[in-house]
């Protein structure tokens, strides 16, 4: 799944928290800031923890404000190992 996060996301401590559910949930992928104000989240894994990662950066617990999420399921790609910062 890739996720693309629109909001007050950067700066403001939301990839580190991105990171802290995904492992929580056994996820390996990414989560990053791109040049436009968003930040791209990345995670392999079984579906129902992406499912469940998506509904996290949704809910409005997460630091900063997400505006919305806009998201892409697409067959995994493999080769990821943890989840990284970018």
């Amino acid at each position: 799944m890739t996720a693309w996060v629109h909001g007050r996301v950067q700066g403001v401590g939301f990839r580190w928290w991105t990171r802290s559910r995904a492992l929580e949930l056994g996820l390996v992928g990414s989560a990053g800031n791109l040049a436009d104000g968003r930040v791209e989240v990345v995670a392999e894994g079984d579906r129902e923890h992406c499912e469940r990662l998506l509904a996290a950066l949704r809910s409005g617990e997460s630091p900063g404000s997400v505006d919305h999420v806009v998201e892409r399921w697409s067959p995994a790609k493999g080769g990821l190992r943890g989840f990284v910062e970018r």
